[in-house]
Protein backbone atom coordinates (compact mmCIF):
# COMPACT_ATOMS: atom_id res chain seq x y z
CA UNK A 1 0.00 0.00 0.00
CA UNK A 2 1.23 3.48 -0.89
CA UNK A 3 1.82 6.45 1.43
CA UNK A 4 -0.77 8.85 0.55
CA UNK A 5 1.46 11.92 1.23
CA UNK A 6 0.61 15.05 -0.73
CA UNK A 7 2.98 16.27 -3.10
CA UNK A 8 3.88 20.33 -3.11
CA UNK A 9 2.07 21.81 -5.93
CA UNK A 10 3.64 22.31 -9.30
CA UNK A 11 4.01 26.51 -9.69
CA UNK A 12 6.05 28.74 -12.34
CA UNK A 13 8.58 31.14 -10.90
CA UNK A 14 8.04 33.49 -7.91
CA UNK A 15 6.39 36.80 -9.07
CA UNK A 16 9.56 39.19 -9.99
CA UNK A 17 12.10 36.63 -10.21
CA UNK A 18 14.09 36.30 -13.42
CA UNK A 19 13.55 32.88 -15.39
CA UNK A 20 16.46 31.52 -16.18
CA UNK A 21 18.58 32.18 -19.93
CA UNK A 22 19.71 30.08 -22.16
CA UNK A 23 18.68 26.70 -22.97
CA UNK A 24 14.58 25.37 -21.89
CA UNK A 25 14.94 22.79 -20.04
CA UNK A 26 12.07 20.73 -21.51
CA UNK A 27 12.35 21.01 -25.32
CA UNK A 28 15.71 21.84 -25.27
CA UNK A 29 15.93 24.27 -27.85
CA UNK A 30 17.93 27.94 -27.36
CA UNK A 31 15.20 30.19 -25.90
CA UNK A 32 14.46 33.41 -27.89
CA UNK A 33 16.71 36.40 -27.68
CA UNK A 34 14.91 39.16 -25.16
CA UNK A 35 12.27 41.52 -25.65
CA UNK A 36 14.99 44.76 -25.72
CA UNK A 37 11.95 47.00 -25.00
CA UNK A 38 11.06 44.72 -22.37
CA UNK A 39 14.39 45.24 -20.84
CA UNK A 40 14.40 49.16 -21.43
CA UNK A 41 11.16 49.22 -19.49
CA UNK A 42 12.62 47.56 -17.03
CA UNK A 43 15.73 49.49 -16.98
CA UNK A 44 13.33 52.11 -16.42
CA UNK A 45 11.46 51.20 -13.68
CA UNK A 46 14.74 50.26 -11.43
CA UNK A 47 16.14 53.89 -12.62
CA UNK A 48 19.31 52.75 -14.37
CA UNK A 49 19.80 52.90 -18.36
CA UNK A 50 21.50 50.95 -21.47
CA UNK A 51 24.68 51.15 -22.50
CA UNK A 52 23.30 52.30 -26.05
CA UNK A 53 21.04 54.67 -24.66
CA UNK A 54 23.89 56.01 -22.13
CA UNK A 55 26.18 56.51 -25.16
CA UNK A 56 23.02 58.62 -27.30
CA UNK A 57 22.89 60.89 -24.23
CA UNK A 58 26.63 61.54 -23.95
CA UNK A 59 26.72 61.74 -28.17
CA UNK A 60 23.70 64.62 -27.98
CA UNK A 61 25.38 66.11 -25.02
CA UNK A 62 28.62 66.73 -26.56
CA UNK A 63 26.81 68.02 -30.11
CA UNK A 64 24.42 70.63 -27.68
CA UNK A 65 27.74 71.78 -26.22
CA UNK A 66 29.56 72.12 -29.49
CA UNK A 67 26.37 73.75 -30.99
CA UNK A 68 26.60 76.04 -27.93
CA UNK A 69 30.43 76.48 -28.27
CA UNK A 70 29.76 77.58 -32.04
CA UNK A 71 26.85 79.92 -31.50
CA UNK A 72 29.41 82.13 -28.65
CA UNK A 73 32.40 82.24 -31.59
CA UNK A 74 29.54 83.36 -33.75
CA UNK A 75 28.51 86.21 -31.66
CA UNK A 76 31.91 87.41 -30.80
CA UNK A 77 32.63 87.14 -34.31
CA UNK A 78 29.97 89.68 -34.89
CA UNK A 79 30.65 92.10 -32.36
CA UNK A 80 34.18 91.86 -33.16
CA UNK A 81 32.99 92.83 -36.86
CA UNK A 82 30.48 95.51 -36.07
CA UNK A 83 33.16 97.39 -33.19
CA UNK A 84 35.60 97.45 -36.25
CA UNK A 85 33.54 98.25 -39.01
CA UNK A 86 31.43 100.95 -37.31
CA UNK A 87 32.89 104.12 -39.74
CA UNK A 88 30.76 105.85 -42.46
CA UNK A 89 30.63 104.77 -46.10
CA UNK A 90 28.94 106.11 -49.22
CA UNK A 91 26.39 103.68 -50.82
CA UNK A 92 25.73 104.44 -54.67
CA UNK A 93 22.12 104.15 -55.49
CA UNK A 94 20.56 103.97 -58.86
CA UNK A 95 19.39 107.20 -57.80
CA UNK A 96 21.38 109.03 -55.50
CA UNK A 97 23.71 108.29 -52.85
CA UNK A 98 23.93 108.22 -49.02
CA UNK A 99 26.14 107.62 -46.25
CA UNK A 100 25.10 105.07 -43.80
CA UNK A 101 27.50 103.10 -41.10
CA UNK A 102 29.25 99.89 -43.11
CA UNK A 103 27.84 97.68 -39.82
CA UNK A 104 24.07 98.38 -40.76
CA UNK A 105 25.11 97.95 -44.67
CA UNK A 106 26.70 94.37 -43.89
CA UNK A 107 23.84 93.58 -41.29
CA UNK A 108 21.17 94.39 -43.72
CA UNK A 109 22.85 92.81 -46.71
CA UNK A 110 23.08 89.46 -44.48
CA UNK A 111 19.41 89.60 -43.54
CA UNK A 112 18.82 90.38 -47.20
CA UNK A 113 20.59 87.55 -48.28
CA UNK A 114 18.99 84.97 -45.80
CA UNK A 115 15.48 86.13 -46.82
CA UNK A 116 16.03 85.45 -50.48
CA UNK A 117 17.50 82.08 -49.88
CA UNK A 118 14.54 80.88 -47.71
CA UNK A 119 12.11 81.92 -50.55
CA UNK A 120 14.20 80.06 -53.01
CA UNK A 121 14.88 77.17 -50.79
CA UNK A 122 10.90 77.34 -50.58
CA UNK A 123 10.44 77.95 -54.63
CA UNK A 124 12.67 74.65 -55.63
CA UNK A 125 10.96 72.63 -52.77
CA UNK A 126 7.37 73.63 -53.96
CA UNK A 127 8.38 72.91 -57.63
CA UNK A 128 10.22 69.62 -57.33
CA UNK A 129 8.34 68.02 -54.59
CA UNK A 130 6.83 64.82 -55.44
CA UNK A 131 3.36 64.56 -57.18
CA UNK A 132 0.11 64.47 -55.30
CA UNK A 133 -1.54 60.91 -55.18
CA UNK A 134 -5.17 60.62 -56.26
CA UNK A 135 -7.50 59.08 -54.18
CA UNK A 136 -8.39 55.50 -56.43
CA UNK A 137 -12.49 56.15 -55.83
CA UNK A 138 -12.03 58.65 -58.14
CA UNK A 139 -12.24 57.92 -61.48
Amino acid sequence: MRSSTPSPPVSGPAPGAVPETGRDSVSDQPQAAPNTARAREAAAANGTETRGEHFRRKALRGRLHGYGIAAVALVALLIALAASNSGPVKVDWLIGSSRVSLVWLLLAAAILGWVLGLIASARFHWRTRAPRRRSESRS
